[in-house]
């Protein structure tokens, strides 16, 4: 199978937070049809394959549910699954997992404390950006030992998009992430240099979720610590819903 297929996410949920004050994005209005009709035609899938696709999916479900040693675990389950484009087979799963993290005590760093946010306020949460302030120094400005994480600054940077009014200290998060992820992409090895690249063109939040998951599956599998099960499941559910569209778009 390509690792250049996936499948949609889940839209984003309406909860506690209102949006309206999120940035908005245009796209060409041939892009989806372009992305879909490019890609090799695939059939139905046959009885052993459906039988290893229904497993899978069971599997997966397993993850979003089962709990786990620490909160920050299923915080990075959940972004894999949602940039992976399967999301949308375990909408109450995640909700509920998320209804936990909200409530529970996350690691410290700034990758999984970007990531929790990001995921909560996505999803409606009323979740407060105060929780980055523990990652400025005494004169109020972002510490200079984040540069080295290139990682966590990308996910402040995925963060900080998802301000709303009065999010002062997301503001000032995303022109400090912007400014050192411009230097660190060209000195960056292969998958972050291109999600670095790939998040400065469009973020998650201006992305449209199939390009997100298209994009996503070859940089999953270039970090080398997927979850084998997951990412055969995101291929799998790609060629069933892309099949269904290009279907539709030939009527």
């Amino acid at each position: 199978m390509s690792s250049q297929v996936s499948a949609d996410l889940v839209p984003v949920q309406d909860n506690n937070m209102s949006k309206e004050n999120w940035h908005l994005a245009d796209f060409d209005p041939d892009m989806w049809g372009d992305i879909i009709l490019s890609s090799p035609a695939e059939t139905d899938m046959d009885a052993g394959t459906q039988l290893e696709y229904e497993e899978l999916k069971e599997e997966v479900r397993r993850m979003v549910v089962t709990n786990m040693d620490k909160p920050s675990q299923k915080v990075h389950v959940i972004d894999a699954v949602q940039r992976l484009g399967v999301a949308y087979h375990f909408e109450k799963e995640i909700e509920e997992a998320l209804q936990i993290i909200n409530h529970a005590q996350v690691d410290d760093d700034l990758y999984t404390t970007a990531v929790r946010f990001r995921l909560l306020r996505e999803h409606g949460f009323n979740v407060h950006c105060d929780t980055f302030n523990k990652f400025k120094d005494e004169n109020g400005k972002f510490k200079e030992s984040l540069i080295g994480d290139v990682k966590g600054i990308l996910e402040l940077y995925e963060a900080a998009n998802f301000q709303v009014h009065g999010d002062n200290i997301l503001e000032e998060a995303l022109s400090f992430t912007k400014f050192h992820l411009k230097l660190a992409e060209p000195k960056a090895d292969y998958p972050l240099s291109t999600q670095i690249v790939d998040a400065l063109n469009r973020p998650l939040l201006k992305s449209l979720p199939r390009v997100v998951a298209r994009t996503y599956i070859p940089i999953y599998e270039g970090y080398g610590t997927l979850d084998q099960n997951l990412l055969k499941f995101a291929k799998l559910d790609f060629r069933t819903v892309q099949h269904v569209h290009k279907e539709e778009i030939r009527r």
